[in-house]
């Protein structure tokens, strides 16, 4: 189960993509995140469908000086490199 995320609200400047990567590798989920321009988070996950879902819920609350408005999602094609990893900003 691959998932492209667009995360919006107060995801830059408070950790975000860093609790997401460590969120992530405890899960066992594939994939990257990085953020962009318009000031929102962009993720690709892929991973056992239960492990993607309670990544999803996390994501939902994000770290503790987050504030999460939104989360897009839609079906993605699964990663081309294993592990999880954060890219740089776009």
């Amino acid at each position: 189960m691959a998932r492209l995320l667009l995360i919006a609200g107060r995801v830059q400047g408070v950790g975000y993509r860093e609790w997401m990567v460590l969120e992530a590798v405890r899960l066992g989920v594939a994939g990257w995140v990085r953020n962009r321009a318009d000031g929102m988070v962009e993720a690709l996950v892929e991973g056992e469908e239960a492990a993607v879902e309670e990544l999803l819920r996390a994501c939902r609350r994000g770290p503790r000086l987050a504030r999460v408005d939104v989360i897009e999602e839609a079906p993605a094609e699964a990663p081309e490199e294993p592990g999880f990893r954060r890219l740089p900003s776009l």
